[in-house]
Formats: structure tokens, sequence, C-alpha cells
């Protein structure tokens, strides 16, 4: 009788045994899984920042290069100004020292 007893205690044992184990097993499987869903939420999320980054970093760029664009048009603007200033002054020079030498001409 106690071979029985024994028997009956191996079994329980064994049957406490896959218990655990699929117990366990059913655990690591829900953990896996609630691994599995926060990196997809984690990337996600990290794919959206990353989007978010690159769109700030393209308005930037389209701000800054027409603020460049006005500038250079400004400065080309600008420097025709005085290229055009400095043609009429040496323009008026040479009227003025033609004009000197026509009075010069004349007194002789």
């Amino acid at each position: 009788m106690s071979d029985d007893i024994e028997t009956d205690l191996d079994e329980a044992e064994e049957v406490r045994a896959a218990e655990t184990e699929a117990r366990l097993r059913a655990e690591n499987k829900a953990e896996r899984a609630e691994r599995a869903e926060r990196m997809a939420r984690e990337g996600a999320q990290a794919m959206a920042e990353h989007l978010a980054a690159q769109v700030a970093v393209d308005e930037r760029t389209k701000r800054l290069r027409a603020l460049r664009l006005a500038k250079e048009a400004s400065d080309a603007q600008a420097a025709a100004t005085a290229k055009q200033e400095a043609d009429e002054a040496k323009a008026a020079k040479e009227r003025s020292r033609k004009a000197a030498s026509r009075k010069t001409a004349k007194k002789d």
C-alpha cells in the first residue's frame, strides 16, 4: 500500500510540476507579448518624434533660405544703387571738368 501512496504522491508531484511549468510558460508568453507591445509603442513614438524633428528642420531650412535670398537680393540692390551713384558722381565730375576746361579755353 505504501507503494500505491508513493505512486500517488509521485503522480501528484508530476501533475503539480506540469501545472507549474504550464503556468510559467503562460506567464512568460504574457510577458513576451507585453514587451513586444511596449516595444511597438515605443518604436511608434520614436518614429513620430523623428518625423516631427525632420519637419522642424525642413521648416527652419526653408525660413533660413528665404532670409538668405532676401538678404542677397537686398545686397544686390544696394550694390546696384551704389554703382549707379558712383557712375552719376563720375559723370558729374567729368561734366564739371569739361565745363572748367571750356571756361579756361574761352578765357584764352
